[in-house]
């Protein structure tokens, strides 16, 4: 497909856009700028994101976005209550901190063997559920997915290790989205790539200065 072929597909999928998938755009953009912000609202931005992301993803055949973000509404609770009830006595906001060397191993590892176990799940899901078609690029949603479900889990423990994985997450998605016609959710990915960044030496200067603070 020539570039002035892709315009146009881009320009009539902009005209045509689904409610749900403009929704998931605002959302998911909220979501990630308050959590560079280290705002308690990018979890319930997140959990509207997820809601709305359901109906795109089963629509697209991506199955393990889909299921990925059952989890995620499932991680964005925990994240919520985890920033509520997880400050010091003081009330101050919870501390940003590294993952250890042996638990980013773990975490990595875990990761890996993950996303060939999910990837086969995708493929033989059409086998095991009458009437759903073959998963689109398993082996790539696969990634994405478990990727995600790290990044996740570390962004609700608050560690700066989270903004890695995103990384690795929003440049992949970015490009399968392309592919699949989701021209709004690869723009959105797109713009995380940015944000990941810009998220990652946010919480870098504010864990530098937590960690002068406890040393003064």
């Amino acid at each position: 497909m020539q570039l002035n072929d892709i315009w146009q597909d881009i320009i009539s999928y902009a005209q045509e856009i689904s409610v749900w998938e403009l929704s998931g755009l605002v959302f998911g953009v909220l979501a990630v700028l308050f959590l560079i912000k280290e705002s308690i609202w990018t979890w319930p931005s997140g959990i509207a994101y997820v809601i709305v992301s359901f109906f795109v993803f089963w629509e697209a055949r991506l199955y393990g976005d889909f299921i990925l973000h059952v989890f995620f509404l499932v991680l964005n609770i925990y994240g919520w209550y985890y920033w509520v009830k997880g400050k010091d006595e003081e009330d101050s906001a919870v501390i940003i901190t590294h993952t250890s060397t042996k638990r980013s191993v773990i975490f990595l590892s875990l990761t890996i063997i993950g996303i060939f176990t999910f990837a086969q799940f995708l493929i033989n899901i059409p086998s095991m559920f009458e009437g759903v078609q073959p998963a689109a690029l398993p082996y790539w949603d696969s990634t994405t997915s478990i990727l995600s479900v790290t990044g996740m889990w570390l962004t609700a423990r608050k560690k700066i290790d989270n903004w890695y994985y995103w990384l690795a997450v929003d440049l992949i998605a970015t490009g399968v989205y392309f592919y699949k016609e989701l021209y709004f959710y690869s723009f959105l990915y797109f713009l995380y790539i940015g944000m990941a960044i810009a998220g990652y030496l946010a919480w870098k200067k504010t864990m530098m200065k937590q960690t002068q603070e406890q040393h003064d």
